[in-house]
């Protein structure tokens, strides 16, 4: 099972890049090939410089990692992990100390720093795990479905973490399944199916690859539809749509301002439709255009064979991943 397949990368230093997929498209797979956990079986990656496979410690002393599950131990209280991996990367017992209080209070966990983790909620959990991977505080950071299982308020929180990160300097690679939660934080965004990276963008890049906005008005009568129908073919060139059951005109747009045009022309032929929207393509869209199925979709053998640890049967391959603006790679 070829799990990533001739996969390029390159990702500048310094922004959020979202990393999307179906379930069994690769994304973890990747993750754990950047993040030296896995070795390719073919191509090669620099991560801020250093080769993964022969100058792996010199990347793990560089990266923090958040996977899908917590890495804390449970029966620890959420002090102790802090202060236990700080030990374990070198710090004094002083500056374990020292850094672990600095981390309860960013991720707001100072008042459940003494309880046991195994009694924290999902929501605490991934707090104090994401707070774990910033001990040594890395320049670039890999968040694996950092949000998965929370609820949204939680979720929201830990988007506010996320961005002042990325505010901070620090690089991100995020792969999720929330196509929102891309939308949100992602600078860029990476979509890959079966393996291979088949779009590239920002956000907006990507929307306007499906279609442009689109401009929706409800007449305020029927005995409307047909004029206002004329002056919003006047004005933007095209016959408007008729959708939702003759309810609704849609017609696409060139660029935003002419829904203001649109409007203006209505009011001086005195027709006030009842709503107006402008809408956007959404992520969804997107991901659904691009890849033919949603976001949690996937094969199952695909998602099986993506989950199997450590060693690949056949040929996942990544290329190099090289910075545009830095000569650094991330």
């Amino acid at each position: 099972f070829t799990a990533v397949d001739r996969l390029d990368l390159e990702i500048p230093t310094g922004i959020v890049y979202g990393l999307l997929g179906p379930n069994g498209a690769g994304k973890s797979t990747t993750l754990r090939m950047i993040t030296t956990l896995l070795a390719p079986t073919q191509g090669r990656a620099r991560v801020l410089g250093h080769d993964i496979v022969r100058e792996r410690h010199a990347v793990r002393s560089l990266i923090g990692v958040t996977g899908q599950y917590a890495s804390v131990d449970e029966t620890l209280t959420g002090v102790e992990n802090l202060r236990l991996f700080g030990r374990l990367l070198g710090l004094s017992r002083r500056q374990a100390r020292e850094r672990a209080d600095e981390l309860l209070a960013a991720f707001s966990l100072t008042d459940a720093g003494g309880k046991r983790a195994g009694g924290y909620s999902g929501g605490m959990r991934r707090r104090l795990d994401l707070a774990v991977s910033l001990i040594a505080q890395p320049p670039l950071i890999f968040l694996d479905e950092p949000t998965t299982g929370l609820d949204p308020r939680t979720r929201e929180q830990m988007w506010d973490v996320i961005r002042s990160l990325a505010e901070s300097g620090s690089t991100i690679l995020l792969t999720t399944q929330y196509l929102e939660e891309a939308d949100r934080l992602a600078h860029r965004i990476g979509i890959i199916d079966t393996g291979r990276l088949i779009a590239e963008g920002t956000p907006d890049e990507l929307k306007d690859r499906v279609g442009r906005s689109s401009l929706i008005l409800t007449p305020a009568a029927p005995e409307d539809r047909a004029a206002t129908a004329a002056v919003i073919e006047r004005v933007t060139g095209s016959a408007p749509a008729v959708v939702d059951q003759g309810v609704h005109l849609q017609t696409p747009l060139t660029r935003a301002s002419v829904a203001t045009e649109v409007l203006v022309a209505l009011r001086d032929a005195d027709l006030s439709p009842r709503t107006v929207s402008v809408d956007r393509p959404s992520m969804d869209s997107v991901f659904m255009s691009l890849t033919g199925h949603d976001s949690d979709d996937g094969d199952s053998a695909a998602s099986a064979a993506r989950d199997a640890p450590s060693e690949p049967e056949s040929s996942p391959s990544l290329s190099s991943a090289r910075s545009r603006d830095a000569k650094e790679q991330s």
